[in-house]
C-alpha cells in the first residue's frame, strides 16, 4: 500500500428515482425511525450494514418482525461482500449485491 494514497471500492446506490421510489413501504418505516435516513438515500447494501441498529429502533413495529425474517442473510451477505472486495474479488461482490437487492424486494413486499 502507498505510503500518501489508498485505493477505496465504494458501493453507492443507484435507483431511478430514489429510496423512497424504489422501496415506499420501507421508506416510511425508516422515516418514523430516522427522519433524515430516508433523505440520505442509503442503499440496500448500506441499510444491510446498520441492520442490527435498525432492529434496535424500530422495536415493537412490523419493519422488526420483516428485518429479522431476513436478518441473518442480509448480514451474511453483507460480510461476504465486503471480504470480496477486500480481496479485490469485484465480480463477485457485484452478484451478492443482488442477493441484498433481492431481499429488500421481499422485504418492501411483506410490509404493508
Amino acid at each position: 500500500m502507498s505510503k500518501k494514497m489508498q485505493l477505496n471500492v465504494t458501493v453507492n446506490p443507484y435507483y431511478e428515482q430514489d429510496l423512497e421510489a424504489t422501496y415506499p413501504k420501507l421508506a416510511r418505516y425508516l422515516s418514523q425511525m430516522d427522519s433524515s435516513l430516508v433523505n440520505r438515500n442509503p442503499s440496500p447494501y448500506e441499510l444491510a450494514g446498520q441492520l442490527d441498529l435498525m432492529l434496535y429502533r424500530v422495536d415493537g413495529t412490523l419493519l422488526r418482525e420483516v428485518l429479522l425474517r431476513h436478518r441473518d442473510k442480509l448480514l451474511e451477505t453483507y460480510k461476504r461482500i465486503q471480504e470480496n472486495i477486500a480481496d479485490w474479488n469485484l465480480a463477485q461482490a457485484d452478484k451478492l449485491l443482488y442477493i441484498i437487492e433481492d431481499t429488500f424486494d421481499t422485504i418492501e413486499s411483506e410490509l404493508d
